[in-house]
């Protein structure tokens, strides 16, 4: 078994560029040629699911390196509302988190787990301080 780090996340250098799913993909793409994998199960979960689909997608299957893919309630490849995602999530919640991510790191960590990523800020919710306080390990 492998298990990636993916840029940015866990014990990897922290970087400010190339946090997006091409360069996941590339990445993972990177590791797997150096490890020469063959015939592998690749699974993800969350926005890994994602870079699982787009992994298998652009290198993995036309390199012969992927016998199956399992997405683990993987983040779906568009998620911003367009006319032909009309379900989806409008572009202003993004730029709301880009501008609060910008303006402070640290507290959009602790603002997103305190209320709509856990579901905290629902009537009748109990707050997890253990688990707001970690969720800045997958963001």
């Amino acid at each position: 078994m492998v298990a990636h780090d993916r840029r940015g996340h866990g014990r990897s250098t922290q970087v400010d560029t190339g946090h997006d799913m091409d360069h996941y993909a590339s990445d993972t793409s990177a590791l797997a040629e150096h490890l020469d994998l063959r015939n592998a199960i690749h699974i993800g979960h969350s926005t890994g699911g994602d870079e699982v689909a787009r992994y298998v997608a652009k290198f993995g299957q036309p390199q012969g390196r992927v016998a199956k893919a399992v997405l683990i309630a993987a983040v779906p490849p568009l998620m911003v509302k367009t006319q032909k995602n009309p379900d989806g999530t409008p572009i202003e919640v993004f730029d709301g988190f880009r501008k609060a991510l910008a303006d402070n790191r640290a507290q959009l960590f602790l603002d997103v787990p305190s209320g709509p990523f856990y579901g905290f800020n629902r009537p009748g919710a109990k707050a997890s301080q253990g688990i707001i306080q970690n969720w800045w390990r997958q963001g």
